[in-house]
């Protein structure tokens, strides 16, 4: 049957303000199609199959007037209370054991009847045996209180699990608390070992530096101290050569004055031995003299050469220990 099928069997259902929607076999109710029909403030769903409400049925808040009775409903929505403006609500000969909490809340509700039903033994002995209208309008009356001591306790246990769970809450947040500050204080420690580290590290390195560089230091020192030894013993090997060297100049020196000496002596003998004698006059003798007077003027002329020669050598050989002991100290 389409949507339009629908509305139209509903309109023909329609009596002012009553739907009338009893004895037709229904086991869903048309919650979609009955919205459409706001007038209807009276809405008859008796004897038929159904077995549930659909949340959307509490939608129908214009409804002053529902019967329910004669189907086989085992419960009602949860948000039964929104149809505020309800005022007669007929359960007759259902399989209700509770109602929802929520049926605290239909404050406009002034007949009520729950007979042959099998509900729990509370609500049954509020609820009462409803034979009549004043029983009905009683029964209303006692199943609201009812259930608004119902909706206060299932208020207070539910402060009370949300107290609970605040607390689980707060615990847990406490918990998470503790368990970031040992992580952030192990995080920390690990920083600062870490940071340790490499302090020791750098002051390892900074220490490795200064002992090579001190190594440095000690080999060039060592270098020096060998260069200078070098040094030293080439400038003591050249002094060594040179006075050993001005050793043979002396020697060959004395050794020609005394040559000349001795030259000088034998001349001094013969030409005693020609004037002091008879032999005077003999050519040999006569050639003597002639030579020892030229041999005297030239070794007055050499005297003069050896002593300028001496006094430069002796100058010169001054002047390389002085120049010696200088670059020594």
């Amino acid at each position: 049957m389409s949507k339009s099928n629908k509305v139209f069997n509903l309109k023909d259902k329609l009596n002012d303000k009553e739907m009338d929607l009893s004895l037709c076999n229904l086991t869903e109710v048309p919650v979609k199609e009955l919205a459409f029909f706001t007038k209807a403030t009276f809405l008859d769903l008796s004897c038929n199959n159904i077995t549930s409400l659909p949340p959307e049925f509490c939608n129908l808040t214009h409804l002053m007037k529902l019967d329910l009775s004669k189907n086989q409903l085992t419960c009602l929505p949860d948000d039964i209370g929104n149809l505020t403006s309800l005022q007669h609500l007929d359960l007759y000969n259902n399989k209700l054991s509770t109602l929802p909490v929520s049926f605290s809340q239909l404050r406009s509700l002034k007949w009520l009847d729950l007979k042959d039903n099998p509900l729990d033994a509370g609500l049954a002995k509020v609820a009462g045996d409803c034979l009549d209208e004043k029983q009905c309008k009683q029964c209303a009356t006692k199943v609201l209180k009812y259930m608004q001591v119902l909706q206060e306790e299932a208020d207070l246990a539910r402060e009370k699990r949300l107290l609970r769970e605040k607390e689980l809450e707060r615990k847990r947040e406490a918990k998470k608390r503790e368990r970031e500050a040992r992580e952030k204080e192990a995080r920390k420690r690990e920083k600062a070992e870490e940071k340790e580290k490499r302090r020791k590290e750098y002051n390892a390195q900074v220490a490795a530096a200064a002992a090579v560089q001190e190594q440095q230091q000690q080999q060039k020192k060592k270098n020096e101290e060998k260069k200078s030894k070098k040094k030293n013993g080439h400038a003591t090997g050249k002094k060594t050569v040179a006075v050993s060297a001005s050793k043979p100049c002396r020697s060959a020196l004395g050794l020609l004055f005394k040559l000349f000496l001795l030259l000088l002596l034998g001349m001094a003998v013969l030409t005693a031995t020609c004037r002091l004698t008879e032999l005077r006059r003999e050519d040999v003798c006569v050639a003597l003299d002639a030579a020892l007077d030229r041999g005297l003027t030239w070794a007055r002329e050499q005297e003069i050469i050896v002593r300028r020669l001496l006094g430069n050598l002796s100058a010169a050989v001054k002047d390389f220990v002085e120049s010696m002991q200088t670059s020594k100290s």
